[in-house]
């Protein structure tokens, strides 16, 4: 049985409730950093070790890593990632977006809709999981899609035609549009600086082939096949995965698996969600909560069981 709906001031103690709404600039700092340093390591150690095998797992790493700076734009983007609001929109705007063509400001106009709708049928992102669970036929061909380079290219024929038609775009458009090509343009320049100018491809082809798989699995496991999709209840619309290290980096970096603590307390910084996910946890909370074992638990769930022949 589940605890019935309550706030998280009921829930926790005053001091426990302003520990995980404490934000730091020096763990958020800590994660930019961690974000660029595997994003270095990986261009360096492919360039050093270059084969076929370093270059096909360089490339699935940078498309986790391509998450990673989407991560890194939504905390921005909440303004609880660091404790001012101008540096979240500076870091959230300069270093974060840019390399992804990210534009942070439109983004969370439509994620604070999610937010504000999810558990109801005017959720605008229920697109990405309403028809969740399905066959595993039609989740082949969504992988396949993706793995394939389609739906990758959806989006990179959509940052082409925002270049062809850069000067007719409106002024917060072109802005991001701007900031993506020159933080594209200069991690090109530092790589042909270091005699590896064709690394950029890795860049490219993660953007292309792995990172719209990542992101689909991120979606299916936030919000897919849930216990029930239009309870306002988010132990019911949302989903929360414990994941270990190689987890981690590959599919959920900076804490994205604690989706359920996000919505449960959108102002609580990601460095946190870890934090709040022991405490209730401990207080009961999630009583009647079934959380999958990891991301292969996850995929039997997301899938429509085989009838059994009479």
């Amino acid at each position: 049985m589940t605890i019935p709906v309550t706030t998280m001031k009921d829930f926790l103690t005053p001091d426990e409730y302003q520990s995980v709404l404490a934000r730091s600039d020096l763990n958020a700092w800590w994660l930019v950093a961690c974000q660029f340093a595997g994003f270095a390591a990986i261009f360096a150690i492919v360039a050093q070790m270059t084969n076929p095998l370093t270059l096909l797992i360089g490339t699935i790493l940078l498309g986790g890593r391509q998450l990673g700076f989407g991560v890194l734009v939504h905390e921005c983007g909440h303004r609880t990632f660091f404790r001012t609001t101008w540096l979240n929109l500076f870091v959230g705007r300069w270093l974060m977006s840019p390399l992804t063509f990210n534009n942070v400001d439109a983004y969370m106009r439509g994620h604070l809709q999610h937010h504000r709708l999810a558990g109801t049928k005017e959720d605008p992102d229920l697109q990405n999981y309403q028809d969740y669970p399905i066959s595993a036929e039609r989740l082949r061909r969504k992988i396949k899609r993706d793995i394939t380079g389609q739906t990758g290219w959806r989006s990179l024929k959509g940052i082409g035609r925002g270049i062809t038609n850069l000067s007719n775009l409106p002024v917060e458009n072109r802005a991001a549009l701007l900031r993506g090509i020159a933080a594209n343009g200069l991690l090109l320049s530092l790589l042909i600086l270091a005699g590896h100018g064709w690394l950029y491809l890795m860049w490219v082809a993660a953007y292309l082939f792995a990172n719209p798989l990542i992101s689909r699995i991120r979606q299916i496991a936030e919000h897919g096949a849930v216990p029930d999709l239009y309870d306002l209840d988010p132990r019911k619309n949302t989903r929360t995965i414990p994941a270990n290290p190689f987890w981690r980096l590959v599919l959920c970096p900076h804490f994205v698996n604690y989706h359920l603590e996000h919505h449960m307390m959108a102002s609580v910084p990601n460095y946190n969600l870890k934090k709040l996910h022991r405490l209730l946890k401990t207080k009961g909370y999630y009583q009647g909560v079934d959380f999958p074992g990891d991301y292969f638990d996850l995929l039997s769930r997301v899938l429509t069981p085989v009838p059994v022949p009479a």
